[in-house]
């Protein structure tokens, strides 16, 4: 097959490690700039161009669209699809993944479990928006953070409520959560291929910084998830519509509560640390799916 690997870096390790796999495997593989593709628009034929030459015999796309460039990301893939191109990632469903009232809604609507989430804008009630939230302490998020860049805890009422005021006078989308005290400072990524979980990591601040993530400085280890873990990492997949991704979650005293969808996530920590060769897990599902028919997105949001 010719695969195309959608991604501004490739330098980085989960693109090279897609790409050894791939060729190791028979196929031809490139890595591609999505944001230096260029595409055309006309009655019937959606063409997609780079370096002056035209992608026209691609049989499969895997996107690993960075978060600051979703939007030209995800045309350029719907681009793809408009060429019935396979894709690990459809267009919709990494624009749900990183829209993170959206990625709540479609959770909660399938019965996963999610922390308690106050959403808000322009609001001033900020003392009942900390109460529906549970009371201080409470997380405050950017709608469209990533890597743990715009969350802050806030340990006191009069905190959390300068933070609001502050997103309130900037216009800025915000989400006001329940701190899990339990899991302050850890969380769980699981990694899903095909309806199934590949790897499982648990990222723990080596601070008292209350996230986990390895961009701001955590570490990981390997951890055996729970059947129910497993089953809801599964569920959260499905419920955005991302057979491969990865799903962050953290352990509660109500049961597992997912955190984020990401439809990019890295494979480098969960393969070193796991030593699961989640790559070649990848390269299978897209040589099992990519020359059938495609399956329709049933998500509906």
């Amino acid at each position: 097959m010719n695969i195309v690997i959608l991604s501004k870096g490739p330098g980085n390790y989960s693109s090279k490690r897609l790409k050894e796999v791939a060729r190791a495997r028979g196929h031809d593989v490139r890595i591609i700039n999505y944001a230096k593709c260029y595409m055309t628009i006309e009655k019937s034929n959606p063409m997609i161009y780079y370096n002056g030459e035209s992608l026209h015999d691609v049989d499969a796309v895997i996107p690993r669209i960075a978060q600051s460039l979703t939007k030209y990301g995800s045309s350029v893939v719907r681009q793809f699809e408009m060429r019935g191109v396979f894709t690990t990632a459809s267009s919709i469903a990494i624009v749900r993944s990183r829209d993170k009232l959206r990625s709540y809604q479609l959770l909660a609507k399938y019965g996963v479990g999610v922390p308690k989430t106050v959403f808000a804008r322009e609001t001033s009630e900020f003392d009942e928006v900390i109460e529906m939230a549970g009371g201080a302490p409470v997380i405050i998020k950017v709608a469209r953070g990533t890597h743990g860049n715009g969350v802050v805890l806030a340990e006191t009422r009069k905190a959390a409520k300068a933070v609001m005021q502050a997103f309130f006078v900037e216009s800025v989308n915000f989400l006001v959560q329940e701190y899990v005290e339990e899991s302050a400072g850890t969380d769980i990524r699981a990694i899903v291929v095909g309806g199934r979980v590949v790897a499982s990591i648990k990222r723990q601040s080596l601070t008292d910084d209350f996230r986990s993530n390895t961009h701001q400085g955590g570490i990981g280890s390997a951890v055996k998830l729970t059947p129910e873990e497993e089953k809801t990492a599964i569920r959260a997949a499905k419920a955005i519509g991302l057979p491969i991704c990865g799903v962050d979650m953290m352990r509660s005293s109500k049961g597992p509560l997912v955190l984020e969808v990401n439809s990019s996530a890295s494979i480098k920590t969960p393969e070193l640390i796991t030593k699961r060769d989640v790559a070649t897990k990848i390269i299978e599902y897209i040589e099992r799916n990519a020359k059938g028919k495609h399956k329709k997105d049933r998500v509906g949001a």
